[in-house]
């Protein structure tokens, strides 16, 4: 897992900065400014007090707190995560060879009469666009926060797999388009030269495709890209075989309509991507993300009576966050608990930033977010 961002989120969601805090350990206390009732200051907790006027904070753990053992529990809630290596090798070479396709199926293209290798090369060409948005992503990932982007800029991995998946369903659009309109009026194809060079696209295509192979299980925008070249490389062969077979038949309808059918493998394959791209940038629960597991965990902590306020959304495409309140009645147990919490919930649950606040039980708390909305 890697960098983490978030779009701009409540401040009770954002209470895990290394800005503007202040710590003090005395009397069982861990302080960070003040916390009002109902919703969170924007930079604020204190704790060690709960009065029925105002909800104040029991802890404040963002992994990096703790007294005794400060730089492991930085380490362990480090806020920027390295792409895997020999990504942006991948990227480079894979945008490469695509254009280097594009130019030569579109060339061969309108000299063979294809309407299937024009449209081949169309969908290199968003291929190349969804690459270049891919690598632009996983490079900005690699960027620190900064005082306005506090979380970093991980959420753009999540905005560039949307747009791979938009891309590729528009150029499916196109192919459906050109396919139909030559179905209507066919036009002589050279087999040959489609077959040739559809075949020479098929093989760059599946080595594109084999580069980002290792990461795309657990990097949605990784996945983007491999699902672009690997559509290709199935594209580019049924457009081979139409070519090998109106070469012995002579049936030139099979060009279009071979589009089709690679156009629906396409889109089926491509929704999956879409709908989990769109899931994350609405902050949904990130797929394999197990809710009641974490909940379970945490009520299980020493003192723990009570959870509540429990969130958790994707920072990037490769990294989650969480927010909760622990109910502890007797009061903060200590940064190195705490830091341990965040340890165990980033390894086991693969929540790369927590926030936890502890809260005593003496008022009665409800999630900002659970309150219905002001009317206007």
């Amino acid at each position: 897992m890697k960098n983490n961002v978030a779009p701009n989120r409540p401040d009770d969601e954002r209470e895990d900065e290394h800005v503007g805090h202040s710590h003090s350990h005395g009397g069982g206390s861990h302080s960070d400014g003040s916390h009002s009732d109902g919703s969170h200051s924007s930079g604020s907790h204190s704790s060690g007090s709960h009065s029925s006027g105002s909800h104040s904070s029991g802890s404040h753990s963002s992994g990096s707190h703790s007294s005794g053992s400060h730089s492991d529990a930085h380490h362990a809630h480090a806020h920027a995560h390295a792409p895997a290596a020999g990504h942006g090798r991948a990227f480079a070479l894979a945008v490469a060879l695509n254009v280097a396709i594009v130019m030569m199926q579109a060339v061969y293209g309108v000299i063979a009469h294809s309407t299937a290798l024009l449209a081949d090369a169309g969908h290199n060409l968003s291929d190349v666009l969804g690459l270049l948005l891919a690598w632009g992503a996983t490079w900005l990932a690699t960027r620190r926060p900064s005082a306005r982007f506090t979380f970093g800029f991980g959420s753009s991995s999540i905005l560039a797999s949307l747009a791979n998946a938009a891309l590729l369903l528009f150029a499916c659009g196109v192919i459906v388009a050109e396919a139909i309109g030559r179905l209507m009026n066919p036009a002589p194809v050279a087999g040959l030269a489609v077959f040739v060079v559809a075949t020479v696209g098929m093989v760059v295509n599946g080595i594109s495709a084999w580069l980002f192979m290792r990461g795309q299980k657990e990097d949605l925008n990784i996945r983007g890209a491999f699902l672009h070249m690997a559509a290709d490389a199935g594209v580019s062969a049924a457009v081979a075989l139409s070519g090998l077979a109106i070469l012995y038949t002579n049936w030139t309808w099979l060009d279009p309509v071979m589009s089709l059918l690679v156009v629906a493998v396409i889109v089926y394959g491509t929704w999956g991507l879409l709908r989990d791209s769109a899931h994350l940038a609405l902050d949904a629960v990130p797929p394999g993300v197990d809710m009641q597991r974490i909940r379970d965990y945490l009520a299980d902590q020493p003192g723990v009576v009570d959870v509540h306020d429990l969130h958790v959304w994707a920072l990037s495409t490769t990294g989650n966050a969480l927010s909760a309140h622990l109910v502890m009645p007797a009061g903060h147990p200590g940064d190195e608990s705490l830091d341990g919490i965040v340890v165990t919930l980033r390894e086991r649950f693969s929540m790369q930033h927590a926030t936890l606040q502890v809260d005593l039980g003496t008022t009665e708390h409800r999630c900002a977010m659970d309150h219905p909305p002001h009317a206007h």
